[in-house]
């Protein structure tokens, strides 16, 4: 390349700071958002850096930032255009949010201490026999025993007792007869 074609190429930085500004306007006017339309310009000059001496030959270079600026616009709106068509497609999931029972269960469990509230947890939940709870918490099947004891007595007393053992409201509680020899207690 000679002197005097050199001199009739634009450098990159001068395009830049003669053009920036006026291709953001341009796209302002198109997106309708001053931050959209930077970055749509500032993609359009970061694709020409790589090839700039290229298009800095082409008759107009503007007109190749411009040009893909807008082409940028347009595939950003296209891609949003079809994720919402996808979205609208998709039938809503209405879930109700948990019932007043299960937030008051929710609570209790949190106030449990840990290892009674993974007792409870894993034993009720997660379906685990207490030999199965005693091998992931590696400790004796006793000591699980004893912890879901231990919940069930406090989950009882903030929940109130309301399984199928409990008496109507308003109603006396009876006890079963005392056995009176050993052979009614087997």
């Amino acid at each position: 390349m000679d002197v005097q074609t050199e001199e009739l190429v634009p450098r990159f930085d001068d395009v830049y700071r003669a053009h920036f500004q006026s291709l953001v306007v341009q796209l302002y006017a198109y997106v309708g958002d001053m931050t959209e339309a930077q970055d749509l310009v500032q993609e359009a000059f970061s694709r020409a850096w790589p090839r700039w001496d290229k298009i800095a030959r082409y008759d107009d270079p503007v007109s190749w930032l411009r040009r893909v600026a807008w082409n940028t616009a347009t595939s950003r709106w296209r891609r949003l255009r079809t994720a919402r068509k996808y979205l609208e497609r998709q039938r809503p999931e209405n879930v109700p949010g948990p019932g007043p029972d299960r937030v008051a269960l929710a609570a209790a469990l949190a106030t449990l201490p840990a290892n009674q509230r993974r007792a409870v947890v894993l034993h009720h939940m997660a379906d685990l026999s207490i030999n199965e709870i005693a091998l992931e918490c590696e400790v004796a099947p006793g000591t699980v025993k004893s912890w879901l004891h231990r919940a069930r007595i406090a989950l009882a007393a903030r929940l109130g007792d309301t399984g199928p053992d409990a008496a109507a409201p308003g109603s006396t509680v009876r006890k079963p007869p005392e056995p009176t020899s050993r052979m009614e207690v087997i």
